[in-house]
């Protein structure tokens, strides 16, 4: 599949997955693979993580206010990057609607906060109204990207505009979820990206909310993201014979220490592998597969280096990527 084509087949994509699979730095790689496409790509941050910037070589956090992340290049289209928090978002809606005086009244008392933990999912509405109203505008960006919260709350996160509709009859509570149910279940306007790791628990927890998500949230769902994969490796057995075949002189205990070695990775590479494929038997979409970063503090070197390995991937994609998670006759979606 064209790496432009998939990085446009809609105008929104939520990247979410279980805490620590790596889903900001996935939600970066995204960003990134469809500016080097000539996408220009806002980056949201919804959880003020505040690692999105390091990403891309900068220090601080991201602010209500759009800022450049990735200025344009001769490779490579703008990347910029915002967050959007409940009590920004509730003081441009009072501000919008001739209320700035009371807006204002409110931040200074604490008020704010008490309002959006009074209705539950209110929060969650008012940050996906500003991403739909980001949508909307579409001024300067061809792509929003959104790193979502942690797989838990992304089910609740974007289900909670059905949820307003059930609950409210009317007013502008049930006009804005109206409006962001409108926007998350429209293919061409907004998908979900999941990630995963190849490991049994992110494993049960991706399949489990992709289920969830396009039963509760009637999402679309892109190929799901496999990250952290250990590259494969054919190792000998017998770290000794090796050694000599290659003329190389080793001890005894470098032997042994390196037949203990390959054994560890033979079996990780072993498990990854059956994690991989019970992703593929439970779960019936494309994979796209990214590797481990031996680095804990990953920056933009290396993120380059996965937007290369993500466009590779989408590249060996079929032409039609996606297919609802039950169309194969899964049934094992878990309550």
């Amino acid at each position: 599949m064209e790496t432009r084509a998939f990085c446009s087949q809609s105008n929104v994509v939520i990247v979410a997955g279980k805490g620590g699979v790596g889903k900001t730095t996935v939600a970066a790689t995204l960003a990134l693979t469809a500016a080097r496409c000539g996408l220009r790509t806002l980056l949201v941050d919804v959880e003020g993580t505040g690692s999105l910037p390091a990403l891309f070589g900068r220090a601080g956090r991201l602010d209500y206010v759009a800022t450049t992340l990735e200025p344009p290049g001769s490779d490579h289209a703008e990347i910029t990057g915002r967050a959007v928090t409940p009590d920004d978002a509730l003081v441009e809606y009072l501000d919008d609607h001739g209320l700035r005086r009371v807006s204002k009244r409110m931040a200074t008392t604490g008020t704010l906060e008490l309002v959006a933990t009074a209705i539950p999912g209110i929060k969650d509405i008012l940050v996906l109204g500003k991403i739909k109203q980001l949508e909307q505008a579409g001024a300067g960006t061809d792509l929003i990207v959104v790193d979502a919260p942690a797989a838990g709350h992304a089910v609740s996160f974007l289900a909670t505009a059905r949820g307003m509709l059930d609950a409210i009859g009317v007013g502008p509570i049930r006009s804005q979820s109206a409006d962001v149910l409108e926007l998350i279940t429209d293919p061409e306007r907004c998908q979900v990206m999941l990630v995963t790791l190849p490991e049994e628990t992110p494993v049960n927890e991706a399949v489990e909310t992709a289920f969830l998500l396009e039963d509760r949230a009637g999402v679309k769902l892109t190929p799901v993201v496999v990250n952290g994969l250990v590259p494969t490796l054919e190792l000998s057995a017998d770290s000794a014979t090796a050694a000599r075949d290659a003329g190389v002189g080793l001890s005894g205990q470098a032997a042994v220490a390196l037949d203990a070695a390959a054994s560890f990775r033979r079996r990780r590479q072993e498990l990854q592998a059956a994690q991989v494929s019970r992703l593929a038997a439970e779960l019936p979409l494309p994979q796209l597969h990214l590797p481990l970063l031996w680095t804990t503090d990953p920056g933009r070197a290396e993120l380059g280096s996965l937007a290369d390995e993500l466009a590779g991937g989408i590249a060996r994609l079929p032409p039609a990527a996606h297919q609802p998670v039950r169309a194969t006759g899964v049934t094992s979606a878990r309550p």
